[in-house]
């Protein structure tokens, strides 16, 4: 009988990346049936219990072949200057910081002689883990759980800094950048924050860019028909490992119940009226902003769901919570002048939400996850992209793609750190219009939503993906 294989699957930082990874492993157990996953769970917040959470929520059925370990907390005291360095890189140097710890987990894996471990999969953020695979000498691979778009992007930010010698910090705003797998010239100003930061923030982006080049092969959460050229493009460079589009990995099987009534309240409402805005769990805004979106839902007189979440006080480690009483924070009299076609709440469910057929539109972040849960359900975005790497997302959707109208892609809002732009109501309101009313793009989506369904099925470009990838892991038939 042959020996089962396991698989180590190291997710990024937050419950997101865990659901991603969670995904991905039901999907890679599905096409092997002696091969198993072990998820080593790295929590960097002390205080959040949202890992345990979700894992103990997860019904057994669903998590066959996949176990959990709690990698224990490496007690690490960050040198204070760090303390200016971007959200991003504290990130990798906290999982970073781990290591030795993995390293044991791993380690107690391989002797247990259950199973022959056949690689370790690391996700986007702690590429750095890599170092234990290569101490063990098996072989790494990658879950990219952002676009291929971004991934072209990422790699060709490395090629500028280690082969054209070029500071991508000192770059103009309004430098058009040529990448490959982008038909349009990408302009500097969507670049993400963290790659023009002289703070370390580049240094981040180009040393991941330069560890993906060195695993066996990268999975990419996106799929063929969204993204061709970038994929394309990816796969003939014989620079870069394998890439495997696996996507759109989605969690559908989420039980959020309908808290504050809300999917109720859009029962009662026509198809396709209504717009919903969500800026993600860290997306808020500042109270002048807040009233700018209240002024432009008014003149728009479009029937609206609005997520509207507290902000922070300014450079806290908080996440953003639900207000106690909106009235605070909205315009006089807002609500009652729109209670009749709005409805504003706190946190959303935003899967639930988004596959309501009284949704017609979506003004988004432009997190990736949100942006392939949109196309899945087929509702057009309007494009407000906040922090990561959500700016270049933006660009790719309404500019390469045609898929999306914009609001502000260049827009800037990052985590616990006010904007120091305000977008106007006119702007905003021109963007929900343009929204609501542009057919081309509905029907792009529309269309795109059947070709991401399809391409999860059997036969489809995802599936046959998956498989290779599958296939060469199990195999070992991927050499760097």
């Amino acid at each position: 009988m042959e020996q089962p294989k396991e698989l180590v699957f190291i997710p990024g930082p937050g419950v997101g990346h865990l659901v991603s990874a969670v995904e991905i492993g039901r999907l890679i157990v599905s096409r092997h049936q002696n091969l198993s996953i072990t998820y080593l769970l790295i929590d960097i917040h002390p205080n959040d219990k949202s890992l345990d959470t979700y894992t103990q929520s997860l019904p057994s059925s669903a998590t066959s072949r996949l176990r959990f370990t709690k990698i224990q907390r490496a007690q690490t005291e960050l040198n204070p200057e760090l303390d200016s360095k971007p959200l991003a890189v504290l990130a990798v140097l906290l999982f970073d910081s781990h290591k030795p710890y993995v390293k044991e987990a791993v380690l107690e894996i391989i002797k247990s002689d259950a199973s022959q471990v056949v690689g370790i999969i690391v996700d986007m953020f702690c590429v750095n883990m890599m170092d234990v695979a290569d101490e063990f000498k098996i072989p790494s691979y990658v879950f990219f759980t952002s676009s291929a778009g971004f991934l072209a992007l990422m790699l060709q930010a490395q090629v500028i800094t280690d082969e054209f010698r070029q500071d991508i910090t000192e770059f103009d705003m309004d430098k058009e950048l040529l990448v490959p797998g982008f038909l349009k010239p990408v302009p500097a100003k969507v670049l993400p924050t963290v790659m023009l930061d002289k703070n370390g923030g580049v240094d981040i982006v180009v040393s991941t860019a330069r560890r993906i080049r060195d695993c066996n092969g990268i999975m990419v959460n996106t799929f063929l028909e969204l993204e061709t050229n970038a994929i394309k493009s990816l796969s003939s460079d014989d620079k870069i490992p394998p890439v495997f589009p696996v996507g759109p990995v989605i969690s559908l099987e989420q039980n959020l119940g309908d808290n504050g009534g809300i999917l109720r309240w859009l029962d009662n409402q026509p198809a396709s009226s209504v717009v919903f805005l969500c800026f993600g769990s860290l997306g808020s805004f500042n109270r002048e902003q807040v009233k700018e979106i209240a002024v432009a839902l008014e003149r728009t007189g479009y029937r609206f769901l609005w997520s509207l979440r507290k902000r922070p006080k300014e450079g806290s480690v908080e996440s953003p919570s639900d207000y106690e009483n909106l009235e605070e924070v909205l315009p006089q009299g807002f609500l009652e002048r729109t209670s009749g076609v709005g409805k504003v709440i706190g946190w959303a469910p935003q899967l639930a939400v988004l596959s309501h057929p009284a949704v017609g539109g979506f003004v988004s972040h432009c997190g990736w996850n949100s942006t392939l849960e949109s196309l899945w359900f087929g509702v057009p975005m309007a494009t407000w992209p906040m922090y990561a790497e959500q700016q270049i997302n933006a660009f790719e959707m309404v500019v390469e793609l045609g898929m999306a109208v914009d609001i502000k892609m260049d827009y800037r809002n990052e985590v616990n750190i006010d904007s120091k732009v305000i977008v106007t109501c006119e702007d905003i309101e021109r963007g929900i219009r343009q929204l609501m009313n542009e057919n081309e793009i509905r029907k792009k989506v529309k269309d795109v939503k059947e070709k991401c369904q399809k391409a999860l099925m059997k036969g489809g470009s995802s599936h046959d993906f998956l498989g290779r990838m599958v296939d060469g892991i199990v195999h070992n038939s991927f050499s760097r």
